[in-house]
């Protein structure tokens, strides 16, 4: 059930928030699914991709990281709640915060995700937030894309 109450915020991985992603989890089931969290935050060194951290009100209770493709679409890849506040809608909420944010901030009009067939969970709620599975491949993985207008 998600709580309307909570704020839903995404904001930059810095020297502040890093230990709390860091500190983050999922459970044994969506383990199959995403890295650790210190997976990602090394990627995100490495590469392309940026971090955000997930915020209800001042806490951080996840994770996602973003880029831009050649074809400037802005990938949004890594996403993940903690175990402990999974299944109240913050997951949801923080796409649609982070969609908002990148938006705004890289005029990006066409979002990226992609996730594992098996991953019923992420297939369901980003159909249900308007993404499209376009038949593209990444690695193991289906690719849905989000056009705005």
């Amino acid at each position: 059930m998600e709580n309307s109450e909570a704020k839903i915020t995404v904001h930059p991985v810095d020297s502040d928030n890093w230990r709390d992603v860091a500190r983050l989890s999922v459970d044994g089931e969506q383990s199959q699914f995403v890295a650790a969290p210190s997976y990602y935050l090394a990627l995100c060194c490495y590469s392309t991709w940026y971090p955000l951290a997930i915020y209800r009100k001042q806490t951080v209770i996840g994770f996602m990281m973003w880029g831009v493709d050649d074809d400037e679409s802005c990938w949004l890849g890594g996403i993940l709640i903690d175990r402990l506040e999974q299944r109240k809608g913050y997951g949801r909420r923080a796409v649609k915060a982070a969609i908002t944010m990148l938006k705004a901030q890289t005029n990006a009009t066409e979002f990226a995700l992609s996730y594992q067939a098996e991953n019923t969970v992420a297939r369901k709620l980003y159909k249900s937030m308007g993404f499209t599975e376009t038949g593209e491949m990444e690695d193991d993985e289906i690719v849905a894309r989000l056009k705005l207008s």
